[in-house]
């Protein structure tokens, strides 16, 4: 796979994962605290934040009734119309430009996820660097079209989808100018299990697609972030919030500032620690060798006595002869004295 950027942030397996904090509709209705999460993603060290572009009206119908409504008694947000729903959690577009600006000045990388048209036209002329599709679009043909169309950078999460219409959603894409795709592995359950996650489907979505793969991660702590790194996710995607207790639409799953901090850090040690494939001392293991076993005169030996049991054997440090020859030399004579504690070699017999 070519190597590709995101605003001059390596993306790919030889550089360190790329940690987007979410911060979705955790600002619950408040420009200062959307700004304070800005300002606390930027602390932990995340390389990017991102919001969502939506209104209750471009998302569904303003119906309090039937189809509209959040049946489902074990939801987060049972009860609720989808209408309501989305009118508390939208980011308002007029808040955008200064999310974006507190950003960049932090050294975060800001965009978005466009859940329309409309949508994608507004970002484009806050000047984004690369957009989401998130898991409930994704067979959204016609909104991958019109975002793939501006030549940027895209990451689609995969939540719920089958092989099929991932592969129809990677085609269009690719078809309408999209050269550098991003495929987030993703349970659509909030919060999701670590049993429901099945990240193993991560390296096969790799070698399947020849796209980048990462990771959008519902599950409560790190843990599951941080094992997609060994597999070879690149990408991670996590809600945050300052405070779960703070409440909001997303905040029950959702990262506090010190759990990102330790993804931030706990990721990139994962990915450092992957290496290569390699055997042997590695540089920073050749001072060690000195400490393996060998084979040693542990009594005072006359020059002409026999070795024996009783006086060789293998012992630490690793200046003697391996262990492995132990048996060629017990019964040779010595041809010198041999000092309690000499390391043995073949010279001596």
């Amino acid at each position: 796979m070519p190597a590709f950027s995101i605003a001059h942030r390596p993306i790919g397996l030889d550089s360190p994962p790329f940690v987007i904090a979410e911060m979705s509709g955790n600002h619950n209705q408040s420009l200062d605290r959307a700004l304070a999460i800005v300002d606390a993603a930027a602390r932990a060290g995340a390389h990017a934040l991102k919001i969502q572009t939506y209104t209750a009206d471009t998302m569904t119908l303003d119906i309090a009734g039937g189809d509209f409504v959040i049946n489902d008694p074990n939801s987060l947000w049972a009860g609720r119309s989808l209408h309501q729903l989305y009118d508390e959690a939208h980011t308002p577009w007029a808040w955008h430009a200064p999310i974006f600006e507190r950003a960049r000045r932090l050294g975060l990388i800001p965009f978005s996820t466009p859940f329309d048209e409309t949508a994608v036209e507004f970002l484009e002329t806050l000047d984004v660097p690369c957009y989401k599709i998130a898991s409930f679009e994704m067979t959204d043909l016609p909104l991958i079209r019109k975002v793939a169309a501006t030549g940027k950078p895209l990451i689609v999460s995969t939540g719920m989808a089958s092989l099929g219409e991932i592969d129809e959603s990677v085609r269009t894409a690719r078809e309408a100018g999209c050269r550098d795709l991003v495929l987030l592995k993703c349970t659509s359950t909030y919060p999701a299990s670590p049993a429901n996650t099945n990240l193993a489907t991560i390296p096969n979505l790799r070698a399947w697609s020849g796209c980048e793969v990462g990771l959008s991660d519902h599950t409560m702590g790190v843990g599951a972030a941080v094992a997609a790194v060994a597999l070879g996710a690149t990408v991670i995607e996590k809600h945050f919030t300052l405070a779960r207790a703070d409440g909001g639409v997303d905040s029950a799953f959702s990262l506090e500032p010190e759990e990102l901090q330790r993804l931030v850090e706990e990721s990139e040690r994962a990915w450092q620690a992957l290496g290569q494939v390699r055997y042997g001392a590695s540089a920073a293991e050749q001072k060690s060798l000195a400490f393996r076993r060998s084979l040693y005169a542990v009594r005072d030996i006359a020059a002409g006595e026999t070795l024996t049991a009783d006086n060789v054997r293998a012992i630490r440090p690793g200046f003697g002869l391996p262990p492995k020859y132990l048996d060629r030399l017990l019964g040779r004579t010595a041809r010198r004295p041999l000092p309690r504690g000499t390391p043995l070699a073949w010279e001596d017999l």
